[in-house]
């Protein structure tokens, strides 16, 4: 049975090391986790020597300075929608061949064979010739943050640690087909309520840039004094017509302060993130996206092998929320300290009371990583249902918004030609 050097963080404080009997680098955490350890590193030892490139902490290898800027910039950035989309079927695709007993570089050649565009080709004949010169796979992934990151990176450098790097992939890609699902049921449910204003600020400003001024100038050539709703609408047509691109340049701006501002993080984006939770129906919605995120990436990264303080540090990055990241980070300086997740995670205020609950049920049995993944799966369900009540109430709101500017518009129009028919 195979022998694991461990470093752990103890409940009363401080860290402990030792070492720990166990089938796989999986069952020797669950082993220290039932002791009230959270391990931080491990180590497996063979012949009693520490084995090169098995450490999960970091990796094989030092990192060179380019190696340590990529990898910022991917916990930064990260893959985009289309990227995370052609990645997702590229790991499918390496696990399938890795688990079928393809060495490894065989199979990043039959990739590159079938690989649809040449950007994603020229990518990974970079990786194959690094793997070729000695780097470690997830050294090669390191150095295309576009499409790899943090998190991808530090789980393949589990996986390589483990020697179970096939499995580690089938897990990233089901990751990745997760995360981009729940991306797609968000902007579904925000893509109808925004054509809607799109489309009614067109028609809007279509009748008020040419067809109020051309009746309402019939109406003032007959004479007639016109309704005080008539003039208001006149007088709100001029100024649209003569002023539209001014409007048009402060929306831009503003647009653009805010995005800035939002990506740029700071106090700003943790006041944008803290007042979106507020919203009605809306901030439901985005406090259950980031805790499904949020458990869904630590279950991930636990199953992997990543060690507790780093997967924390990863799923801090990717929550997508500033006041579920703040969080996640006081989780994490509390587990440095010698707690447990629960305890915090309870304290912050960012979860819900159910989520804290599973979280220590899952500790005390030694199946966090289970766990989280329930919690993550039972939250995709509630996205379901957040989404559906979402669109359900806008629908009616902004058909009732568009209906009375529209109805707005032609009252004003037609009362004083109904007047000078009568006249």
């Amino acid at each position: 049975m195979p022998i694991y050097e461990y470093k752990a963080f103890a409940a009363g404080g401080g860290t402990k090391t030792g070492i720990v009997n166990a089938d796989t680098e999986r069952d020797a955490r669950q082993k220290l986790r039932r002791d009230s350890l959270l391990v931080s590193q491990l180590t497996e030892l063979r012949g009693g020597k520490r084995q090169r490139g098995k450490n999960v902490k970091g990796g094989p290898g030092r990192e060179s300075f380019f190696q340590r800027l990529a990898r910022q910039r991917a916990s930064q950035a990260g893959p985009g929608p289309r990227e995370m989309e052609i990645v997702a079927g590229l790991t499918r695709q390496l696990a399938t061949l890795l688990g079928s007993g393809i060495a490894l570089a065989e199979a990043l050649t039959a990739i590159i064979d079938q690989a649809e565009q040449r950007k994603t080709e020229t990518m990974f004949r970079q990786i194959r010739e690094r793997i070729q010169q000695g780097s470690s796979l997830a050294e090669a992934l390191g150095e295309h943050p576009g499409y790899f990151n943090d998190l991808y990176v530090n789980m393949v450098s589990a996986g390589q640690a483990a020697g179970n790097l096939d499995t580690v992939l089938s897990r990233i890609a089901d990751y990745l087909q997760a995360q981009r699902a729940l991306r797609r049921k968000i902007t579904g449910a925000l893509m109808y309520p925004v054509m809607m204003i799109s489309i009614g600020m067109i028609v809007v400003g279509i009748l008020m840039a040419k067809v109020v001024p051309e009746i309402t100038a019939m109406l003032i050539d007959q004479g007639k004094e016109l309704p005080p709703s008539t003039n208001v609408l006149i007088n709100i047509s001029a100024v649209f017509k003569d002023y539209w691109w001014l409007g048009a340049l402060i929306a831009a701006g503003v647009s653009a302060i805010f995005e800035r501002i939002y990506r740029a993080g700071g106090k700003g984006r943790l006041v944008i993130d803290r007042n979106l939770l507020k919203v009605p129906v809306l901030g439901e919605l985005l406090r259950k996206a980031a805790v499904g995120r949020f458990t869904r990436t630590l279950s991930t990264l636990l199953q992997s092998g990543v060690p507790v303080i780093q997967a924390l540090e990863i799923t801090r990055n990717v929550v997508g929320n500033r006041v579920v990241a703040d969080a996640t980070n006081h989780i994490k300086e509390r587990v440095i300290e010698g707690t447990d997740i629960a305890t915090p995670l309870k304290q912050s205020g960012a979860f819900p009371s159910v989520v804290g609950y599973m979280v220590s049920v899952g500790e005390q049995s030694g199946e966090l990583e289970q766990m989280l993944d329930r919690v993550a799966s039972a939250y995709d369900e509630e996205i379901n249902v957040v989404t559906e009540r979402l669109t359900a109430l806008l629908e009616p709101i902004m058909i009732v918004v568009l209906a009375a500017v529209v109805g707005y518009i032609v009252f004003a129009i037609v009362q004083p030609i109904l007047e000078i028919g009568q006249l």
